[in-house]
This record gives structure tokens, sequence and C-alpha cells, in this order.
């Protein structure tokens, strides 16, 4: 059967810049990925149509983050961006350092546990997830809570260093 890809992309595509987003960490570049998922689905008609975005898009994101070249770019768009007037510059600041704890605390966990909780974040299913990462569909609960658990394990022991330090 052919999949409905119009329908699909109303239905999951805010799912996946989600869950690009968390990958690449900028929003711009997230949709952009996005869509390339979308443009790259056209050619094809997989079993597994949202699992298959997915890992198209967790693949794109990884060929994103191997481009040294593309990182340097970014970073110099980023620098060059005017920034909008914050509201509140401790709430900004606060915010910031949260983010960047959280990213940094993502970052110590090994791919299976991180493509888990991106996955879960973006609105995937069990189903989906299990596609994804290879896991058995009845092994996706006790990953996803493990993977929480060394999550806030890395966040708080992040947290506990810079409260040292400060």
């Amino acid at each position: 059967m052919a999949t409905d890809w119009a329908e699909l992309y109303r239905k999951t595509y805010g799912d996946l810049v989600r869950f690009l987003h968390r990958k690449v960490w900028d929003a711009d570049r997230a949709r952009d990925l996005a869509q390339e998922v979308f443009v790259r689905a056209l050619d094809h008609d997989p079993e597994r149509p949202r699992a298959w975005l997915f890992t198209v898009a967790a693949n794109l994101a990884r060929d994103e983050a191997r481009g040294a070249g593309r990182r340097k770019r970014h970073l110099e768009l980023i620098k060059n961006e005017p920034r909008p007037a914050a509201p509140d510059p401790a709430q900004e600041l606060e915010e910031r350092e949260r983010m960047a704890a959280v990213r940094a605390a993502l970052a110590k966990l090994g791919d299976r546990d991180r493509d888990v909780l991106l996955l879960w974040d973006a609105g995937s299913s069990y189903d989906d997830i299990a596609a994804h990462t290879g896991l058995a569909r009845t092994a996706v609960g006790t990953t996803l809570a493990r993977a929480r658990k060394r999550l806030i394990e890395a966040y708080d022991a992040l947290e506990g260093s810079n409260a040292a330090l400060g």
C-alpha cells in the first residue's frame, strides 16, 4: 500500500523537527533537515514510514555532526546573529546554563540511550523506537527508563561539579 506522505508530513513534521533540533541544536537547521528527510521519502515506500523518517533524520543529523566545516560555519552564523532584547537577562542566563547542562548530560550518554530519549521526546511510539534502534519492542520501556536515569545522573553530576566550582 502506498504511503500518504502528505498526511504523514502533517502528523510527523513537528516531532521530526523537535527530534532533529535535539541532535543539531539549531532550530533552522533542524527544519532544513526535516525537509530533506521528506524530500528523500518521495523516492521510497517503506513498510514503517514513521520509523523510516526518524532513521533517515538520525543519519542526516549524524552526517551533519561529522562535518567540521559545517560546524564552523554554524558557529560563525550564531556569532553574527543579532540577539533580540531579553526581557530578563538573569532568567535568560539561567535558561542558557540549564540548556548547556542538558546538552552536556545528553552528550555523556551512549548513542542508543540518546536516540531512545530523543525519539520518545519527539513523540515516537515504542514500535517506531524499536524499529529505529534495533531494540525489541519489549525492551524499549526498560531502555527508556534506564536512559532517563542515566540522563538525570549525568545532569546531577554536572550540576554538582558546577556547584563545587561556584
